[in-house]
């Protein structure tokens, strides 16, 4: 495996479990540990997220997702925690204001529910008698949002949800990729009223507002790096951590990799890789074996966000699991966790609340050149004003900067991803996975790796 986040981990032990104790696999990463986007670190003498923080429980057929069952496979079904059931907001005017029911990543089946928000001519959403979108077509989230609910909508409830998750913008971003259930509602119905109706997932009578089944997320008590250590365990993979892949070259049948420094190289011969990096990383390595492949993979683009993370003793925060802030609000802040209220364990019991503010769009990166201890004032400033509350001094805070951390899927990114996978159709031993191709969120991420094993294993059937 080449990269040691979660999908590539997921590969690793896919591939143990179906070839055995003796099977030679081996994970390499040029960080020094393991988790990609996964990591949990200590902030006031506990431990809390400073990466992914939650994952979906259930997949889009009604089964449990790919990380509730890869954490039921390590041993950690007893682990998973969900939310306290705290209502999330959004800062809109200087006011925040609960987030409105029955939206799909902000996208209301019924506009009338969202006036006091943002309001919705009358007629846009017309219906002209055929699909909004034809067959296999893909379109920013922006642009079918815009045309059928107008700015306001898009501005004030879609861009903040959308930028909570990818730190980008609704006009940028593909439709199919971040709201795939969506997208193939609308190559069906004829309003978007209509194809929101049908995305959303069915909820019986009676059932909890989490949805189908039970809570819509989870997480891992004592944090994701728990999932993470306990799959690398698990998967009992040979660990080449802190060491660059420069060069992939085939080697005969299989495959060989040059790692670590210039000077002193390690030479690497596998019989396969799965090739589990971020875009640029990936093409680079691509270029050599799959000039197309690499063209294809190698046309997307990232968006560098920084967290901030504050304990702070005696706040007047209100009941809320946190709000997202829209990019027309002109702050910095974009959105805001309070972990202390959005999970049970992690309250402290001296009323410490603990706080992450995300600072970081697509395309606007001047205000991450500041330093941690600035970027910690400004996130002050900024919470107190939109709480409207002072906010204490904390007592313990950090900024995790992830550069380059939030692919921007474009529309025709499953298109494109496509293209490269069939670019390597003659070379089935070298196999694409990870949020580069196959979308963020744990549960995708952990399905691109187990499928990428998969790919390999039907090799050797």
């Amino acid at each position: 495996m080449v990269g040691g986040g979660i999908a590539g981990l997921a590969a690793a032990l896919r591939l143990r479990d179906r070839l055995g104790p003796s099977a030679g696999i081996t994970v390499v990463d040029q960080a020094t540990r393991l988790g990609g986007k996964l990591r949990t670190a200590p902030l006031a003498g506990g431990p809390l997220e400073a990466g992914a923080e939650t994952f979906l429980m259930r997949d889009p057929d009604g089964g449990p997702s790919a990380a509730v069952r890869l954490a039921e496979r390590v041993g950690l079904a007893g682990a998973v925690r969900h939310p306290t059931g705290a209502r999330a907001a959004l800062a809109i005017g200087g006011r925040l204001r609960p987030m409105p029911a029955g939206t799909l990543m902000g996208v209301p089946v019924d506009p009338s529910t969202v006036d006091a928000i943002a309001g919705v001519a009358a007629g846009r959403d017309r219906d002209a008698g055929r699909p909004l979108l034809a067959p296999g077509q893909d379109v920013a989230v922006g642009a079918l949002v815009r045309d059928r609910y107008g700015d306001e909508v898009t501005d004030r409830l879609v861009d903040p949800l959308l930028g909570g998750v990818y730190a980008g913008r609704a006009d940028d971003l593909s439709l199919a990729v971040t709201i795939p259930a969506l997208a193939r509602a609308a190559r069906e119905q004829s309003t978007l009223a209509a194809a929101v109706r049908a995305a959303l997932p069915p909820r019986p009578s009676g059932a909890r507002p989490a949805g189908p089944g039970g809570p819509v997320f989870g997480t891992i008590e004592g944090g994701m790096g728990r999932l993470v250590s306990a799959v690398a365990e698990a998967c009992g993979a040979g660990l080449r951590l802190g060491l660059p892949v420069r060069e992939l070259f085939a080697d005969g049948a299989g495959w060989r990799l040059v790692l670590g420094p210039v000077p002193d190289p390690t030479v690497l011969r596998v019989d396969a890789v799965v090739l589990a990096v971020p875009a640029r990383p990936a093409a680079r390595l691509l270029a050599g074996v799959a000039p197309e492949a690499a063209e294809a993979v190698g046309a997307l683009d990232y968006a560098s966000v920084a967290l901030v993370r504050l304990a702070v003793p005696d706040a007047e925060l209100p009941e809320l699991s946190g709000f997202l802030v829209p990019a027309v609000e002109g702050y910095a802040v974009k959105a805001l966790t309070v972990f202390s209220t959005k999970w049970e364990h992690l309250r402290r019991p001296d009323g410490t609340a603990l706080l992450r503010a995300s600072v970081g769009r697509y395309g606007d990166t001047a205000v991450l050149r500041r330093s941690d201890a600035e970027l910690v004032d400004l996130a002050r400033r900024e919470l107190a004003e939109l709480l409207d509350a002072p906010l204490p001094a904390p007592v313990a805070a950090d900024v995790v900067r992830w550069g380059g951390g939030l692919p921007q899927y474009r529309p025709g990114h499953l298109d494109r991803v496509s293209a490269a996978r069939a670019a390597l159709a003659d070379r089935p031993t070298l196999v694409l996975a990870g949020a580069a191709c196959d979308g963020v969120g744990i549960p995708a991420c952990v399905r691109s790796g187990e499928a990428a094993a998969e790919s390999l294993l039907d090799l050797w059937a």
